[in-house]
């Protein structure tokens, strides 16, 4: 054995338990021959040709041997080359024996085989954020996905999901969802066994995506009833806009391999692909689903000025901007654009340049890619009153 392949190998071997091997090993075409306890397995493969010449590996059990390492690491060698795979299908296969495995593909051209740093980082942030908008909306399909999330969720990123190793293939990113040990008590009245909370977080995103495809092809025409059915959220269509943001990505394809030791389900069974027409329908679903979360509201801000940008639309000889406030919006921070004019233009120059809370009530509504404050807009200047002394704003002041 080579070197590099030892070192392959033993990096998979630090991966995996025999257990697991032995569950991968009993689900696909191999017999178990022999099995001391705590000390060895040996397998048999079933085949056509004579008993005699059938391969048979042996798998140590025995953790605390001091040859234990080598001697696993070969294990895993001769079943990688039995079945003609590298050291990585390999993990692949035995992992997918009791957990589900989501590809992330990005369809990019590349020189040598690498992505930005950036594009990395995005990806894996993105992926984060989907698995977490998958898991809360399995939890609680008419979760706002703000605030507090159920305790499903935590347990589940902390403990449940992985990120695997990368494949081939334009830059393929690995995520492994862990279905436990299995024996999941039956659900109450039925003999049927209860579906493990990370499968079902794995349908849940699976559905999802589909559901977004199917929208994306139809424009966003298709109604957005009860979207949490459907897997849908605004966090999953958030995380799909992070995934396929590169301009030169051509494409992003999504697809699962299903856990082997569980039934399959019904979604999630081909590859799933978003070219850069349907990418482009993401914002517009993205903000159905946030319309029909967030309908106009008459709000009140409480925030600083961040920027201000002169609004040339506006008729009146006084002069306008278009103001950005940073509020706390039922604990969700926000950005929101606000017409203003006149005093009330003002007051908003005194906040910026003071650093002072502006106060400003309106209608909030989310359109355009942006929230804005609409309808007859009253501002509450009595705090900077009282601390500049004056009725009007002071606008020479630095």
């Amino acid at each position: 054995m080579s070197r590099t392949t030892f070192d392959t190998y033993r990096e998979v071997a630090s991966a995996l338990t025999p257990a697991a091997v032995s569950q991968f090993l009993a689900s696909q075409d191999w017999e178990l021959e022999q099995r001391q306890t705590k000390v060895r397995e040996v397998w048999r493969y079933r085949s056509d040709g004579p008993l005699l010449a059938a391969p048979r590996i042996m798998i140590p059990l025995a953790a605390d041997f001091a040859d234990f390492t080598p001697r696993f690491i070969d294990a895993l060698e001769s079943l990688g080359h039995i079945h003609d795979w590298d050291a990585g299908q390999l993990l692949e296969h035995v992992l997918a024996t009791r957990a589900d495995l989501f590809f992330v593909r990005l369809d990019q051209r590349m020189i040598d085989g690498t992505i930005p740093f950036r594009q990395a980082e995005r990806t894996l942030q993105g992926i984060h954020k989907m698995m977490k908008a998958s898991a809360t909306t399995t939890a609680d399909p008419n979760h706002s996905h703000k605030g507090r999330r159920p305790q499903a969720v935590g347990e589940f990123l902390e403990g449940s999901v992985r990120l695997g190793h990368t494949k081939r293939g334009s830059f393929v990113f690995t995520v492994v969802t862990r279905l436990g040990d299995g024996g999941s008590p039956p659900v109450k009245g039925t003999e049927e066994p209860a579906i493990a909370f990370p499968r079902r977080v794995m349908e849940t995103l699976a559905r999802g995506l589909e559901a977004t495809r199917l929208l994306a092809q139809s424009g966003g025409h298709h109604s957005l009833a009860s979207p949490g059915g459907w897997g849908l959220s605004v966090g999953l269509l958030e995380s799909l806009e992070d995934l396929s943001a590169p301009d030169h990505l051509h494409s992003l394809d999504l697809s699962f391999e299903w856990a082997a030791a569980e039934q399959r389900p019904d979604v999630g069974l081909a590859t799933i692909m978003f070219d850069r027409d349907l990418i482009a329908e993401f914002p517009h679903i993205r903000e159905r689903l946030i319309q029909r979360d967030e309908p106009v509201r008459r709000e009140t801000l409480v925030g600083l000025v961040k920027s201000l940008a002169r609004d040339d639309s506006t008729p009146s000889s006084d002069e306008a901007a278009i103001v950005t406030v940073a509020a706390d919006v039922n604990g969700r921070a926000l950005r929101v654009q606000v017409p203003l004019a006149g005093d009330d233009h003002g007051w908003a120059i005194m906040s910026y340049r003071r650093q002072l809370p502006f106060t400003v009530t309106g209608d909030l509504s989310y359109e355009r890619r942006a929230w804005r404050l609409t309808g007859d807009i009253v501002v509450d200047s009595s705090f900077m009153r009282h601390i500049s002394g004056s009725s009007a704003p002071d606008l020479g002041e630095a």
